[in-house]
């Protein structure tokens, strides 16, 4: 295949940008894609209208369907969908000229010893007048590096990192994590000539402190890739040290008040007052200086040090925890059935109806390739409420064994939710029994669910909670899951092949 074999993957939360994009690239110069994948990561936000309905790219575009898990995941499920040799990435809040599609297949026409190309990212000014705090943030798109606001990876390349990292759940640093990994891999990253521009998006006057989020991704890059990573990305320092003594100072003076220490609180409340105040003002000073915006910039700056803090050391626990799990492989694997294994038929006592969740039969051939002993852990409720009996769970379950093979021992929970058993997910009765049978401990299993109690199971049991969403998985289940996956394969590759990070990780504070 030529260099200039390429797809174009758009992961989209249903953004009416998206048809600005697409519009653009309609009209954009140039031989078009062999395919565009737009993965939808909001089930609830159709995107059928924003796609184009006529025109050149409409026979080549396809919808996926994304899992809500951010867009690392939702750009795996596009790229692996692609078999061209470049897939291009692009933001859905993005327009590209009118010569983009050929500014890009000049792009990559590169040596073997290049991974990625980037495109450069433009962000227009505000008219008139100065732009305001989170203007400016967008504005330093422009010189963030490996942004995948325009970026082109080989597959081959993709392949052999394992793609995007889904640890990183939101669109901040999993773009620099997959760029080092490449690197690390002995890859070039190279600047191509093409450019898209970067609308600034509408906001809250919150936003500045919604984004401090990004602190916990901080702390996962810290692990991963050595506290020397933003040198080597290109990343700005930020300010977390002055944000954790700012946080620490107004603590010391709340204590210090709160045990009648009238000097020390009023020191510390005053050099905390203080530092906010130049906070402010620097935020204050570049800025369009309206009465809305200074007002938003003082309320901001006193509540972004803590916020920015509370975050870092929440990500410093997770990375703990992500990077304790993945060590090493572990010594049983539990699979939730429905959902898990097989669709789910709400109290199903017929094994014709028994379908297997796709790669399922891969991903348990895997477990049992690498001699990993496997238990099925189900709730059965039905048993209980009379709509199915316990001879039909076994037929149900030896159908289940004839689709993927063999699935070790078996435990179910016939009792209803009104019983109060020890065994019904979420509690963690089950796991446990399983864990003694196989005479393995607790803490070394790991428990692959599609469901919120499946996780409170194992988090109670000490077992490694996977969850693996379907459309009948909520939104908050899957936010508060220790680790996701897309699919059973994706979560049998984190049990499996965990990835390696760089160096030693350092866990301090600043």
């Amino acid at each position: 295949m030529s260099g200039c074999d390429f797809d174009i993957v758009i992961p989209t939360v249903g953004r009416l940008s998206l048809s600005a994009l697409l519009n653009s690239l309609e009209h954009s110069t140039g031989d078009p894609p062999g395919r565009m994948w737009i993965v939808n990561d909001d089930p609830g936000s159709p995107v059928l209208p924003l796609l184009p309905q006529g025109g050149r790219l409409a026979g080549r575009t396809t919808v996926l369907s994304g899992r809500g898990l951010g867009p690392a995941a939702a750009r795996n499920v596009g790229w692996r969908a692609s078999t061209a040799s470049w897939v291009a990435f692009l933001d859905d809040d993005v327009l590209v000229p009118q010569d983009w599609l050929e500014r890009l297949a000049g792009d990559l026409n590169v040596g073997l010893s290049v991974g990625a190309v980037q495109g450069k990212v433009r962000v227009p000014r505000p008219v008139g007048r100065r732009p305001t705090d989170w203007e400016r943030n967008t504005i330093g798109l422009e010189n963030a590096r490996f942004a995948t606001a325009d970026m082109a990876y080989r597959r081959r390349v993709l392949e052999e990192i394992g793609g995007f990292d889904e640890r990183f759940p939101r669109a901040y640093r999993e773009d620099a994590d997959l760029a080092l990994r490449c690197m690390d891999a002995g890859y070039a990253i190279t600047t191509g000539s093409r450019w898209v521009l970067h609308p600034v998006r509408n906001a809250n006057r919150r936003v500045s402190l919604s984004v401090q989020r990004g602190n916990a991704d901080d702390a996962l890059m810290n692990a991963l890739h050595g506290t020397d990573w933003r040198s080597r990305a290109g990343a700005q320092k930020g300010s977390r040290r002055r944000h954790v003594v700012v946080t620490g100072l107004g603590l010391a003076s709340l204590t210090a008040a709160g045990i009648g220490a009238r000097t020390a609180a009023g020191a510390g409340a005053a050099a905390w007052a203080a530092l906010t105040a130049d906070f402010a003002r620097k935020r204050i000073a570049p800025g369009p200086r309206t009465a809305d915006e200074v007002a938003t910039m003082i309320a901001t700056s006193i509540a972004l040090p803590p916020l920015a803090t509370l975050h870092w050391l929440l990500g410093i626990r997770r990375a703990r925890r992500l990077l304790r799990a993945a060590a090493t492989p572990p010594k049983a694997v539990f699979v939730d059935r429905d959902g898990t294994l097989i669709l789910d038929v709400p109290y199903n006592g017929d094994p014709d109806l028994v379908k297997p969740m796709p790669g399922a039969r891969n991903a348990i051939r895997r477990l049992r390739e690498a001699s990993i002993p496997l238990a099925v852990i189900s709730n059965q409720s039905g048993v209980a409420r009379g709509l199915i009996s316990l001879d039909q769970v076994a037929a149900v379950n030896e159908r289940v064994e004839r689709e993927l093979g063999p699935l070790g021992l078996w435990f179910i929970c016939p009792h209803g939710a009104d019983e109060s058993c020890g065994c019904r997910k979420p509690a963690p009765g089950l796991l446990l029994e399983a864990a003694c049978a196989l005479k393995v401990p607790a803490s070394q299993c790991a428990f692959i669910g599609d469901i919120g109690s499946d996780v409170e199971a194992a988090r109670a049991a000490g077992v490694r909670p996977i969850l693996v969403p379907t459309p009948v998985t909520r939104s908050e289940e899957i936010r508060n899951a220790d680790e996701v996956a897309p699919d059973l394969e994706a979560a049998v590759d984190l049990l499996l092949a965990p990835q390696v990070k760089r160096g030693r990780p350092r866990w301090r504070l600043l």
